[in-house]
């Protein structure tokens, strides 16, 4: 494929923009060689300033549950922005998300919208903190929550695309109060909360970790979480910004049946639009401004045009129809993703959950970030630009993950297969470079 254009465009992105990009991973330092740059999307494919087309399997990073264009979401935003793209008053448009929101999400009894899902993650924090009186936050080793400074603690996402875990410009002071553990290790958790219980404010965590590439937790794990927050008066915080409304309505707490004190969403009730939502108790929601005493504000926080879109989004989740589709076609993926490394020779460990998957190039289990570490992300570079080739796009990092919309089709998903079995064919026989 030609890219002569996107060639030139990242030319002159390097003058006007740090890296060339506006958020890390795009500039494909995780995978070496240039980024494309889009032009227009529609349905399951993304097609480049040189007219290349694409299979998308990053859809905006996990909004596009519905795929790009989405006839309604369109007309939602179209027929809103006619009446004015933002206010900073309220709308109605707020109204009707936010009872869309709670009635999606058991758990959730009041609902504050932001503009992101750092936003409603930082907020979740400051209102731990505010409701307990104590200053310990723990997170885990490859869950990223956001930039904020007290989460950008051995983050996952771009962070380690980078090889860079922790960020420069973030206090020590304030890093220290925030404990890292192990993901998927009870005895870690066990042996935290028996000698910091008393201090720990909350315990904010991707009950699915997704930043890190893709890794379940194991079977009573999160129900071990939720005693021992429980137990000690901690605040229970799940940031379901990839898996809310994506594995389920409910989402991730849905599926494990596990009910946190607060949620943080974002992704898809923006519906392609930046959008964050911290949600949880009544009691505690009840605490931030203007009612309570912790301070969170936003201008264009529940703006019309998000509002809009995220109304779109979830109505057409609503039926669950969706999910089943999702469900047939992510299990289409994953068996033939498996046929084909199995006929390579190539050890892979393929991690799914509904629309949501991952392959790591690793003879081992992955259950938590060290493990993901092992895999081999030069041979993940290697598949990632035959696949690119191929007219496949996967997320240019071994450490994201890959989303499937209901706008993919199962010939969709048999190019994808025949692609990757050619590309691992390649990998296994020399027939590929190292990328540089």
């Amino acid at each position: 494929m030609k890219r002569d254009r996107s060639v030139q465009l990242f030319a002159e992105a390097l003058k006007v923009i740090p890296g060339g990009v506006n958020s890390p991973v795009r500039a494909f330092r995780g995978v070496g060689g240039q980024p494309f740059f889009a032009q227009r999307a529609s349905g399951a494919r993304v097609w480049d300033v040189d007219d290349n087309a694409y299979i998308d399997y990053v859809g905006t990073w996990g909004p596009a549950i519905h795929g790009h264009a989405f006839a309604p979401i369109i007309r939602a935003v179209q027929e809103t922005a006619e009446r004015g793209t933002s206010f900073g008053i309220p709308n109605p448009l707020e109204v009707e998300l936010a009872k869309l929101v709670l009635a999606f999400v058991p758990t959730a009894e009041k609902v504050r919208f932001t503009n992101s899902g750092t936003e409603a993650c930082m907020s979740a924090i400051r209102l731990a903190r505010g409701a307990t009186g104590r200053d310990v936050i723990v997170k885990f080793a490859g869950c990223y929550h956001g930039h904020a400074d007290s989460l950008l603690v051995k983050a996952g996402s771009g962070a380690l695309t980078l090889g860079n875990p922790d960020s420069a410009g973030v206090p020590a002071d304030l890093a220290r109060h925030t404990l890292v553990l192990p993901f998927n290790e009870p005895e870690a958790l066990r042996a935290a909360f028996a000698e910091h219980g008393a201090r720990i404010a909350g315990v904010i965590v991707e009950p699915v970790p997704a930043n890190a590439g893709l890794y379940l937790p194991r079977p009573g794990y999160l129900e071990l979480l939720r005693e021992l927050t429980a137990q000690s008066g901690s605040i229970l915080i799940l940031d379901e910004v990839m898996t809310g409304f994506r594995l389920a309505p409910g989402g991730a707490q849905e599926v494990f049946g596990i009910r946190p004190d607060l949620s943080t969403f974002g992704k898809i009730i923006g519906g392609g639009l930046p959008v964050g939502a911290l949600a949880g108790r009544a009691d505690l929601m009840d605490l931030l401004a203007p009612l309570g005493p912790v301070y969170q504000a936003g201008t264009l926080s529940g703006n019309p045009l998000a509002m809009a879109a995220g109304i779109a989004a979830l109505k057409a989740l609503q039926d669950r129809v969706a999910y089943q589709r999702l469900e047939q076609l992510g299990a289409a993926l994953e068996s033939g993703l498996r046929r084909a490394a199995k006929q390579a020779g190539i050890p892979v460990q393929l991690q799914r959950i509904g629309s949501l998957f991952c392959g790591y190039f690793t003879s081992q289990p992955v259950w938590n970030l060290d493990d993901a570490m092992s895999s081999d992300r030069g041979r993940f570079a290697q598949f990632f630009h035959g696949m690119l080739e191929r007219g496949i796009y996967l997320a240019p990092s071994q450490f994201e993950a890959g989303f499937i919309s209901t706008a993919h089709t199962e010939q969709d998903i048999e190019q994808t297969i025949r692609a990757a079995s050619d590309t691992l064919g390649d990998i296994q026989s020399g027939r590929t470079r190292p990328v540089v």
